[in-house]
């Protein structure tokens, strides 16, 4: 039986986020300011070819798979990378405080978005804050530190947007914006989990101390599409 997490998109397209969800029963979208992510029921070429048609939008998209696969040719790669896929079993730390963290709204987007640009702790646009519980830390009124909620596969929780501005590293901010996010989610009953760069030791550290385990490696595709082609026979990836 395929596991949830091995298809995060899809099933948060259908589960908890379907709120934002586009598309039909067999491939989805997001809203182009909420998120890049797009997902297919089931891996295989036509179901892409029917990603490609009824995405009413250009722009760079995210696909993410289980393991590496074919993209077809009226897809162009613009980047792939492999990232960690994490699930928490840890036990949350019963001081675990939300002082001095600040709920963001709509009028810090500006903010966080030049946060995200500075840091780029993956995509983060205009209406992502939609996806909630954005919390953050901020010196003044500067925003120094943030993390959020992104895909929401049920009973799954992802945590994302985990972020701090260089020059406020080093004072504990990321994993006390982390454990926030997981004791939230835990207490709604549900599980975290996150995606890392498989490169990014220093953060996988931070996460394996905190209760962090690595699921599976994950593999990520950011694409445009091509101009239209003879589409290719038919087949599974």
């Amino acid at each position: 039986m395929k596991h949830i997490l091995d298809n995060p998109a899809w099933n948060a397209l259908i589960t908890g986020n379907e709120a934002f969800s586009g598309g039909n029963d067999i491939a989805k979208y997001f809203p182009k300011e909420v998120s890049p992510f797009v997902a297919t029921a089931e891996l295989s070429t036509d179901n892409f070819n029917l990603l490609y048609n009824i995405i009413p939008f250009e722009s760079h998209f995210i696909f993410i798979a289980p393991h590496d696969i074919e993209i077809p040719e009226q897809w162009r790669i613009v980047h792939y990378l492999k990232c960690l896929q994490m699930v928490f079993e840890g036990e949350v730390p019963a001081d675990v405080s939300d002082e001095d963290l600040v709920l963001l709204t709509e009028q810090q987007v500006p903010q966080m978005l030049e946060l995200t640009k500075l840091t780029n702790p993956g995509p983060f646009i205009e209406r992502t804050i939609e996806f909630g519980h954005y919390r953050g830390v901020f010196d003044g009124d500067k925003l120094v530190a943030m993390a959020g909620q992104r895909l929401n596969p049920t009973p799954y929780a992802e945590v994302s947007a985990v972020c701090t501005h260089p020059d406020y590293l080093g004072r504990g901010y990321a994993g006390k914006l982390l454990l926030n996010q997981v004791k939230r989610i835990k207490e709604a009953g549900e599980i975290p989990f996150l995606h890392v760069k498989s490169e990014n030791e220093r953060a996988i550290k931070v996460y394996e101390k905190i209760g962090f385990v690595t699921r599976k490696e994950m593999s990520f595709y950011v694409l445009r599409k091509e101009p239209p082609l003879n589409l290719p026979p038919k087949g599974r990836l």
